[in-house]
């Protein structure tokens, strides 16, 4: 059977139910019929079936993106969690098994994974989201199900399959995608090409032999960036193929001549920003946008490439949201999509099957009707497939990166809380909450002094333990997860009615307030506070996800709950002009002043500081003696509103409260030197002065 799948370019999911013992002596006969060149063994080292398989623990398996393996044996009793199992199906190659060792089928449901501890979700019960996955694959007729305590279910494996030739090898889509590569690495500056496809159509491949053949051509140096260093080994496997060299691992290929093709990660690459004629970025939806705006800046050709549907970052969203930094910073930039595969064919039913399980091709549905929106309650759980399929789309296209872990915490969460809007019968909007807190005083303290570290209760936890507010974790609130509305139905206040009826049902359940924490930014912050959610901290350092700093909001809806909510935000306005200087220093001067017009008012300026202000603005009082009292007519009320309308309001920010140097001003272009700055600020400060 494996080689009738390689003849047609096909792959099969098999799986293997039974007690684990027994499965593994099962999958090891099987393996030393099918005489594996090589494969992944995601489990225990000592449990490997094969000597030939490369060992992997669960919770490293995504490191191995960009792998091709001719088997994949998943051992699902040490747990399975879904962004790994959606990542390395797609490492399979043609003629492949993916054997998923697991209890039998009509368990999976209440099968207490592993995994789930991990995410803070309860191992035991019943788990509505493996209750789909169960149901979806007993459909699948290509899913070849093997009970290890029932041996004559063994010749199922050697049924007949399709024998439509498949010849692996470029495609015309990939073709067309080196010479879209080479065009750019060749032609005018400031004209980035967006690669896109899903996986398995060669864009990696492409982006290997392209480099190789403008090195060839007379490019020196090009330079790869990726989130994972894994996740480059194909381009430079198919690199080293094109230079006629060995492949042994490397992320440095260098040609005779000297020309060079090199791996760095994100970080590295920025801070040491190297020459190079050309940036490759590859699985570009998994690096933060602010990260890709820099990259996109600081470097005369790029080439991003991103997967459409993915299990690390959606394409989509990568679109929606970085398309118009494309548009307004490189306005001619191209796109190149490929769509059909090289790794398998298009008849492969392991592909179509892994997006079904996972959503990973989830699409919200385009509203055909334009009437009010009606908002009600809804059970992700125990929706219909279509409508899943486009609520979660909603949230797909919504946010930066949402992967299928994220499915299975919104399914699986006992605390969710989920409401749609309709327009008609089509999902137009929809808000995820769990509920959080609700911690006895004395846990609460711990947690707040670092003493106890607890799963869950992101909010919560991070008000009191960060913020230094033990009261807070006892708060029970309802965080909002995610909000999302269809593009086509923004500026509707469909989102902002999505929230009011989520603080009506907190209110009604007795908690004390709603809440957020999203990556920071100029478009989401005005609908936060529009929404009467206040501040109430920024992170420290920059997440992962989105590469922004996480900003938090509260909206009390008791008198608890309101009176914690102006503690919190009072404490943080008077942290946040110190802590500007030394943790944010690099915030955008718009989120500054967008955060700050939030804060709570200062105290009234002193005589001694309005004094101090005037002979600056107005005599020749030298910058540094004025500063701390510049820093307080920053705060007073309605400061960063004038400030945000003002011309020179980033130079402001940038010495003024980040208290950054004046070369750094001048190299930002916000003043041509020391002189010329404290003009400009002088004038800024007269405008400020308080009548």
């Amino acid at each position: 059977m494996s080689q009738q799948l390689a003849m047609c370019g096909e792959r099969r999911l098999v799986l293997v139910e039974g007690p684990r013992q027994q499965a593994l002596r099962q999958v090891a006969e099987i393996l030393s019929e099918l005489c594996p060149a090589g494969g992944l063994w995601v489990g225990d080292a000592a449990a490997r079936p094969h000597s030939a398989l490369t060992v992997t623990p669960v919770s490293k398996a995504r490191q191995h993106l960009g792998s091709e393996n001719p088997v994949l044996i998943w051992d699902g009793w040490q747990g399975n969690p879904p962004d790994g199992l959606a990542a390395l199906a797609g490492t399979l190659q043609a003629g492949g098994f993916w054997f998923w060792l697991m209890p039998p089928l009509e368990e999976w449901a209440t099968f207490a994974d592993p995994d789930y501890p991990r995410m803070g979700l309860p191992p035991h019960g019943h788990h509505p989201f493996m209750a789909r996955i169960t149901a979806l694959l007993a459909e699948d007729p290509s899913v070849i199900r093997f009970s290890v305590n029932d041996v004559s279910s063994a010749p199922a494996l050697f049924d007949a399959v399709g024998t439509e030739p498949f010849i692996p090898g470029t495609t015309g889509d990939q073709r067309r995608a080196i010479a879209e590569i080479i065009r750019t690495g060749q032609g005018r500056r400031r004209r980035p090409l967006v690669l896109t496809a899903d996986r398995g159509r060669g864009k990696s491949a492409a982006l290997g032999m392209a480099a190789v053949q403008l090195l060839q051509s007379g490019r020196s140096r090009i330079l790869v960036v990726s989130s994972r260093k894994e996740n480059v080994s194909t381009l430079f496997r198919h690199a080293a193929a094109e230079a006629g060299l060995t492949y042994s691992g490397q992320t440095l290929l260098q040609l005779e001549s000297g020309e060079s093709l090199q791996w760095l990660p994100v970080d590295e690459l920025l801070a040491q920003r190297p020459q190079a004629e050309l940036v490759m970025v590859d699985e570009a939806a998994a690096i933060p946008a602010p990260l890709l705006r820099e990259i996109l800046l600081g470097w005369p050709r790029v080439v991003f490439s991103t997967t459409v549907h993915g299990y690390e970052g959606s394409g989509r969203g990568f679109n929606l949201r970085f398309r118009a930094v494309l548009d307004r910073e490189t306005p001619h930039w191209q796109s190149v999509t490929l769509s059909t595969p090289v790794r398998w064919s298009e008849s492969d039913p392991l592909e179509p099957l892994i997006n079904r399980l996972f959503l990973l091709d989830a699409s919200a549905v385009v509203p055909s009707v334009r009437v009010p929106a009606v908002i009600e309650r809804w059970q992700p759980a125990v929706a219909s497939e279509p409508e899943l399929s486009s609520a979660f789309g909603l949230l797909v296209d919504a946010h930066y990166r949402t992967t299928p872990g994220d499915l299975r915490q919104w399914l699986d969460d006992p605390g969710a809380v989920t409401l749609v809007a309709r327009q008609g019968t089509v999902i137009v909007g929809v808000l995820w909450a769990t509920a959080e807190g609700g911690l006895d005083p004395t846990l609460a303290t711990k947690v707040m002094v670092g003493e106890r570290r607890l799963k869950g209760h992101l909010l919560p936890l991070s008000l009191a333990n960060h913020g230094g507010d033990a009261e807070a974790a006892t708060l029970n609130i309802l965080r909002v997860v995610r909000v999302a509305v269809h593009e086509q139905c923004r500026r509707q206040g469909i989102g902002h009615l999505l929230l009011e009826r989520a603080a009506q049902l907190a209110k009604r359940s007795g908690l004390d307030a709603v809440g957020t924490s999203y990556g920071a930014s100029t478009e989401l912050l005005p609908f936060w506070r529009t929404a009467d959610f206040a501040v109430a901290r920024v992170g420290i350092s920059r997440e992962a996800s989105s590469g922004e700093y996480a900003v938090q909001m509260l909206r009390g809806i008791t008198a608890r709950g309101e009176a914690a909510g102006q503690r919190i935000a009072q404490r943080f306005a008077e942290q946040w002009p110190v802590l500007l200087a030394t943790v944010w220093p690099t915030l955008s001067a718009e989120l500054v002043l967008a955060i700050g017009a939030d804060l709570p008012p200062a105290p009234e300026l002193t005589s001694q500081e309005k004094a101090e202000i005037e002979t600056f603005a107005y005599g020749h009082r030298g910058f540094e003696l004025t500063l701390p009292a510049l820093k307080r007519l920053s705060l007073q009320h309605g400061s960063c509103a004038r400030l945000a309308g003002m011309d020179q309001a980033q130079l402001w920010v940038r010495c003024v409260l980040q208290n950054r140097s004046w070369d750094d001003a001048r190299r930002e272009g916000l003043c041509t030197g020391r002189k010329d700055g404290e003009a400009l600020l002088r004038v800024m400060a007269r405008r400020l002065m308080p009548r």
